[in-house]
């Protein structure tokens, strides 16, 4: 008898467990605020859902973001889903080593990065901005103590910070700009 009651409180519990997906739910909520004719509860619901994924999103673009070097300290940005932006993602993170620091920070598939897409993709355009140098076969420019690159046609990388410009150079390197590439 006691285990059967166990099973069965176990066979309850189990559709509980499935509906703490809060995407899930706010998507099902949409769906049955949509056919209940109610329009602006649907798209509050699925307004909801697509914050909630790009929050997802952008704690999978931290990934991305290169390790401390030796002697340096990493502290990673909370990930943000940038509704502010045109939407897309922001990661980033700052690299300090005693009174050095360098910032990394990602965007991606927003409105302002796209629109930044034709600079990038003119290297003549590139050379007007800065001063050009390929960093991992991507081409970057740098100029006023900030390295600036396009990956991918997609994600803009901007390597700022008081360091020396090669200790920006060196976590500019430790990227893996393929796979960003595929993010």
């Amino acid at each position: 008898m006691r285990h059967i009651c166990l099973a069965a409180a176990v066979l309850l519990a189990a559709p509980l467990a499935a509906s703490a997906d809060e995407i899930s739910d706010s998507i099902e909520a949409a769906l049955a605020a949509y056919n209940g004719g109610d329009v602006a509860g649907a798209k509050d619901e699925l307004d909801y859902a697509s914050q909630l994924l790009g929050q997802m999103k952008a704690q999978g673009m931290t990934d991305f973001l290169p390790p401390a070097r030796d002697g340096w300290e990493r502290e990673v940005d909370e990930p943000q889903s940038a509704a502010a932006f045109g939407g897309g993602v922001v990661a980033g993170a700052t690299y300090t080593n005693g009174s050095d620091d360098v910032t990394v920070q990602l965007m991606a598939d927003n409105a302002m990065v796209a629109s930044m897409g034709a600079m990038f993709g003119s290297t003549a355009m590139m050379g007007s901005m800065g001063r050009l140098t390929r960093i991992g076969g991507e081409k970057f420019v740098s100029a006023d103590g900030q390295i600036t690159g396009f990956i991918g046609g997609r994600v803009l990388v901007q390597v700022s910070g008081s360091a020396p410009e090669a200790e920006k150079v060196a976590y500019l390197e430790m990227m893996d700009f393929d796979a960003l590439k595929d993010f």
